[in-house]
Parts: structure tokens; C-alpha cells; sequence
């Protein structure tokens, strides 16, 4: 049953920190001092944020309560040590980004049977939807299509946020970013558009771990980590409407190279519509336990810097 209770501040409404012309200089030194000077800079960014941003930092430390003991059996001694190293994390993220929309080569790999499946999905012409989340550094994934003439990627976003940035790497590194189609609520009108791409081979990527600002009530409480989260259940009414192949997508760090993993999720092109609140239930089921296991594996990866707990109201302003 789908629920219309608030988080206590909305991520969206929690902007990028830094300007635009910050992060400018940012690509600039990257791109014309090299990696260690950029490395330096971005590091001081970072314990600055840190330090500063007490919000972020609150909601990570809670994060990583959540998930530590998953990973590791226990919470390690020194947890400040571990909040920093995970916004070092999102601070290396944003720098393979610029790395990869400048062209500079990256290790990405595909073990066998991810390939395997993403060379299916491509030939058989059908398109599909790739449900993602906000582990890892899909931008690497999205690079990727820049350099395949047969994998077509469309983003749909639900915020302007993450766009300055993009549109300030495709000003910055000259080269085309991935198409971002944004909308503020997924509706009839907003699939039929989207059905079209997928008609044509396409694929489109929505994340499903995040809420739409204007999702309209639109959300479904699920047990998450030990406790209750609130998930949009817009990408999965899409996937319903769509009637198409279903996958996951990700890509995570690895020490010095990219894990790119793609698997299938489920296909709604014969699914009936009397079946579709059951099936939209149980999807949602399966994608939080997708979404725990990545968490687990790779809990330094989850950028999600706001709170997310339904129960946990300490960090409402």
C-alpha cells in the first residue's frame, strides 16, 4: 500500500554544494594539471565538506551503522575515519567521472555472462529499462555508449541538480553526454514518449532509489537495512506501462578499475494489467534486495548524503 508520508527534508531539495564555476576550475585542473594536482584539490574539497556539512555527514555516519556490520560483522573503532573515507569515495567518483566524459581511458570490465546478457540485450533489437541506484558511478556506464553505436542510452531524472554538473562536463570535455530526459512526475504521456526509444532499440535508465519531489504520494515503505525507507514506485508503474525487458545496472570501484555488472531483471511484455499492483509489489521486493546486496558488497559506494530512514527524524531543519 502506497504511502504519502514526508521525509523530513527532501534530498532534492538539498542543493549541490559549490558553484558552477568551482567546479569549472575543478575540470580545468584536471584536465590541463593532471591527475595529482586535481587529486590534492578535490581531497581539500572534501575534508572541507566534511567537516562542514554536518547534515551529510550525519546521514552517512547512519548509513554506515546500517550497513557496516552487513560487510564487515562489526563497526569498526574509529567511525569518523570511516564517514570521511566514504565521502573520499564520492570524491573519487566525481573524478573518474571527468575522466571518463574526457575521454581518458578507463579500466572497465564485464565478467562473461554480464557481457554475455549485454550483447543479447543489444542484438535482440527489443530496447529494455535499466533500473539503477546511486551506488557506484553509472557516468562510466553512459561513457560507454558513447563509444558503441549500438547501445542508446536515455536518462530520465527527476531533478536539475545532477544535471549542472553533466551539462558542465559536456561544455568542459567537448564531448556528448548521455540524452537526459527530465520529467517532475512519470505519467501516461511521460512512458509513451519513452516507449518510443525503447521501440527503437533503446534503453532508458531511471534510478529507483531515490523519491521524485513531486511523486504526489506515489511512494511505498519497505524495510531497508532494519528500517523502514521510503521508494518511489514511479520506475516500476514505467515499467509496467512500458511492456518491455526489465534489467539492473551497475558500476562499481574495484581498487584501480570499474566492475560493470548488467543483469536481467524481469520482462513485463506479457504481463496482464490486472496482474500489475501484485507484480509491482513484488518487483519493489526484489530491487530492495538487489539494492542491499550492492549496499553490502560495496558499502563505501552508496552516495546517498541525505537522511533516508522513515524512523529517523534527528536530521529534519
Amino acid at each position: 500500500m502506497s504511502s504519502s508520508t514526508d521525509i523530513p527534508r527532501h534530498w532534492a531539495r538539498i542543493q549541490e554544494s559549490g558553484s558552477v564555476a568551482g567546479m569549472r576550475i575543478m575540470v580545468w585542473i584536471r584536465r590541463h594539471l593532471g591527475r595529482l594536482p586535481f587529486r590534492v584539490m578535490l581531497g581539500l574539497v572534501i575534508v572541507y565538506y566534511y567537516l562542514c556539512q554536518s547534515l551529510p555527514r550525519r546521514a552517512s555516519r547512519e548509513y554506515l551503522q546500517r550497513i557496516w556490520p552487513l560487510h564487515a560483522g562489526h563497526l569498526p573503532r574509529w567511525r569518523a575515519w570511516l564517514g570521511l573515507k566514504h565521502f573520499m569515495a564520492f570524491g573519487q567518483s566525481l573524478m573518474d567521472k571527468v575522466d571518463a566524459w574526457s575521454g581518458v581511458p578507463l579500466d572497465v570490465r564485464l565478467a562473461p555472462e554480464d557481457r554475455a546478457c549485454l550483447d543479447r540485450a543489444i542484438r535482440s533489437g527489443r530496447g529494455g529499462l535499466m533500473l539503477v541506484s546511486h551506488v557506484g558511478n553509472l557516468e562510466i556506464c553512459s561513457a560507454m555508449s558513447d563509444t558503441r553505436d549500438d547501445f542508446h542510452v536515455t536518462q530520465l531524472m527527476h531533478t536539475r541538480n545532477s544535471r549542472k554538473f553533466n551539462q558542465l562536463l559536456d561544455r568542459s570535455t567537448r564531448r556528448r553526454g548521455p540524452e537526459i530526459v527530465e520529467v517532475t512526475e512519470i505519467t501516461p504521456a511521460t512512458a509513451l514518449g519513452l516507449a518510443e526509444r525503447i521501440d527503437a532499440g533503446g534503453f532508458v535508465v531511471i534510478a529507483a532509489d531515490r523519491i521524485p519531489i513531486d511523486e504526489q504520494g506515489r511512494v511505498r515503505p519497505l524495510e531497508f537495512l532494519g528500517a523502514t525507507a521510503l521508494f518511489p514506485e514511479g520506475p516500476f508503474w514505467l515499467a509496467a506501462l512500458l511492456r518491455c525487458p526489465i534489467y539492473t545496472l551497475s558500476c562499481l570501484r574495484e581498487g584501480g578499475s570499474h566492475r560493470v555488472e548488467f543483469r536481467p531483471f524481469d520482462d513485463t511484455s506479457t504481463l496482464r494489467r490486472a496482474d500489475r499492483d501484485a507484480w509491482r509489489e513484488a518487483a519493489m521486493q526484489r530491487y530492495v534486495a538487489w539494492l542491499t546486496d550492492q549496499c553490502r558488497r560495496y558499502p563505501l559506494q552508496w552516495f546517498n548524503f541525505f537522511p533516508f530512514w522513515q524512523t529517523d527524524d534527528r536530521y529534519a531543519s
